[in-house]
């Protein structure tokens, strides 16, 4: 199994973390089976402060990019995305419209 994690921010507003926490504590299906279509095996997204940190487990059968282009032909996912980019706010250094930004692994006990 290999592992990606990402980090995204959110904007710095407490009635919006918290309606992005609420909208967390139920995600709609059409999301969570994408996810678990396309390999992913265990999904966590953690907070401190405005930073997300996500962590992402997949199968053998997960691609990176066939996971964006699934995203990109589902009508669901790209409704779910377009809610929650009012929720987040791009790294410094992201480029134009990219969102959680791949982390480097450094150190592994």
């Amino acid at each position: 199994m290999k592992r990606y994690c990402f980090a995204l921010d959110l904007i710095n507003d407490e009635k919006l973390i918290e309606a992005y926490k609420e909208y967390h504590e139920a995600v709609w299906p059409e999301i969570l089976e994408s996810i678990k279509s396309a390999g992913i095996e265990e999904l966590e997204i953690y907070l401190l402060g405005t930073r997300l940190f996500m962590i992402m487990d997949v199968n053998d059968s997960f691609s990176l990019e066939a996971k964006a282009k699934a995203d990109l032909e589902n009508e669901k996912v790209q409704e779910w995305e377009t809610l929650m980019w009012n929720y987040q706010k791009a790294l410094p250094g992201a480029k134009p419209g990219e969102k959680w930004i791949m982390m480097e692994n450094i150190f592994k006990l």
